[in-house]
């Protein structure tokens, strides 16, 4: 307890032992006393909040919040992934066509390859035959060449035509030289061609692999992701279920009652459930929210700062703080049921016999105002106005 807090609760005994005699201030300073010693570590720390039960549903959700971030990045980048494995298998399937085309090029090369070397086996008889005629007519003399010529220019024919084989022999052998080369030359460039090809359809399909693993693992982590923000929404219904079947078996039937909400703040009312922190430190639109109003406005003093417990704690704390508690309903006082694992909290406005009429909030679970008439047996009621 720091300084400034224990100088407060000296100046509060102080006042209730000089007015010792005068019963309800007494009784108000004690219980103030108390109610600042219970809570004085919550005036610098953080505020506990009332609700225990709809905290967990909190957590649970604030969780899931979490979670489904988490899926929506994973599902971020499996979309990621899947586009990344759509593009290297349309690489993939766009090389495999290159190293097809290139194959076929290679296979109509190969085929114009042995077209060309028929043609050249070809060529060779002919030559053959001619060169055999050359070397015939060469061991004859030019003198008898042109003596067995009628005339000049027989001879004249004859010795162009052997010139022309020549020529002929020499241009044939050039130009299937010169196909052979160029043909191998293609060949061999086109081989190189699918070798890349080949390497890079490798490298693409190592790519594809690791993708496509990234892809199953991210579905995988999404897939564990959601199925624990099906079990915390299990959870939360769960909670939700046994809560309400809990205030339920308290009777009665719920109505919308005072259209001023039994005049709880609108500040708070209008605001979501639990998006703000009242004056003693409890979640709006709570059940323990609006009876510490109820207590405030009708005695002008609430001890419970900073939300100390659930429902089904406020005996206890109003026992702690000498507030008393009993079996008796009566108007004005706060009922606690003690059923779940949390209570309810109500404001009683009247008793007729056996039967209370009381207004709450939440009891819905909803965060909703009502009110209702209930069999007034089993519950604990706290005094708060004695």
């Amino acid at each position: 307890m720091r300084a400034g807090e224990s100088a407060i609760i000296n100046l509060l005994l102080m006042l209730k032992q000089k007015f010792k005699n005068s019963g309800r201030i007494k009784h108000f300073l004690g219980a103030l006393v108390v109610g600042v010693t219970l809570s004085a570590s919550f005036f610098v720390g953080a505020v506990v909040r009332a609700d225990q039960f709809d905290e967990q549903i909190r957590a649970l959700q604030q969780d899931n919040a979490a979670k489904k971030a988490v899926s929506s990045q994973l599902a971020a980048q499996a979309s990621s992934y899947q586009d990344a494995v759509y593009r290297l298998s349309v690489q993939i399937n766009s090389i495999r066509q290159t190293i097809l085309d290139y194959q076929h090029q290679s296979d109509d090369i190969q085929k114009q390859i042995e077209a060309d070397q028929i043609e050249l086996d070809h060529q060779k008889a002919v030559l053959g035959e001619n060169i055999k005629t050359m070397y015939l007519e060469g061991q004859i003399s030019t003198l008898e060449i042109l003596a067995s010529s009628k005339d000049l220019s027989e001879f004249v024919d004859k010795q162009q035509y052997r010139n022309s084989v020549q020529s002929k022999v020499t241009a044939t052998v050039d130009k299937i030289t010169d196909l052979k080369l160029q043909l191998q030359v293609k060949q061999r460039e086109i081989e190189g061609l699918i070798k890349d090809q080949q390497a890079q359809q490798a490298q693409l399909d190592g790519s594809l692999g690791q993708q496509s693993q990234l892809l199953n693992m991210t579905a995988s982590q999404k897939a564990a992701k959601d199925a624990e923000i099906k079990t915390n929404n299990s959870q939360i219904s769960a909670l939700r279920a046994a809560q309400l079947a809990a205030n339920r078996r308290l009777g009665g039937t719920a109505e919308a009652g005072d259209p001023n909400h039994g005049g709880y703040p609108a500040y708070w009312d209008n605001a979501p459930q639990d998006s703000m922190i009242d004056s003693w430190g409890m979640l709006n639109r709570e059940c323990v929210s609006y009876t510490a109003w109820k207590v405030y406005e009708a005695y002008g003093y609430m001890p419970y700062w900073g939300g100390v417990g659930n429902a089904n704690q406020w005996p206890a704390d109003a026992q702690a703080a000498g507030i008393p508690t009993g079996s008796t309903p009566k108007a004005g006082s706060v009922a606690i049921s003690m059923g779940g694992a949390y209570g309810h909290a109500m404001w009683v406005e009247g008793v007729s016999g056996d039967y209370i009429r009381v207004s709450q909030y939440n009891y819905d679970l909803a965060g909703h105002y009502s009110e209702m008439t209930i069999n007034g047996g089993g519950l604990t009621y706290i005094y708060f106005g004695e």
